[in-house]
């Protein structure tokens, strides 16, 4: 796995694609309540979850099933067209960051998770 954690990847730690599963559900129960963010996402939020749970999947070590069906992730070029400034980066963070939080990871593997989080938000930021 990436950096300091131990050998077994997130996905096998955690058990499998249900956990990103319920993560991303969580995270969009925050996103579908935020006044900043739910602009930005479709009225039908089903693909948006699907997406991104299958990124986390495979991005942490499970089944290429996501770029299997979508190709790579180009993340930055996907989100280009939504005006992403700090202010949705912080919302898009705090909904983020309280769904991590309540899967209950070990201190360590959740301040990894929540770092790459943190630098995948910066990264998208266009405005």
């Amino acid at each position: 796995m990436k950096g300091d954690l131990p050998q077994a990847t997130l996905y096998e730690f955690v058990g499998g694609g249900q956990w990103f599963v319920d993560l991303v559900d969580r995270f969009y129960e925050g996103v579908a309540e935020d006044e900043l963010l739910r602009p930005l996402y479709p009225n039908d939020l089903t693909e948006s979850r699907a997406h991104m749970s299958g990124f986390l999947i495979q991005y942490w070590g499970g089944p290429a099933t996501y770029s299997e069906e979508r190709g790579h992730p180009r993340l930055r070029m996907r989100h280009m067209p939504f005006a992403i400034g700090e202010a949705e980066k912080g919302a898009w963070l705090h909904h983020m960051n309280t769904a991590v939080r309540e899967k209950g990871l070990e201190p360590e593997i959740e301040a990894h998770v929540l770092a790459y989080f943190d630098n995948a938000a910066t990264h998208l930021v266009n405005q």
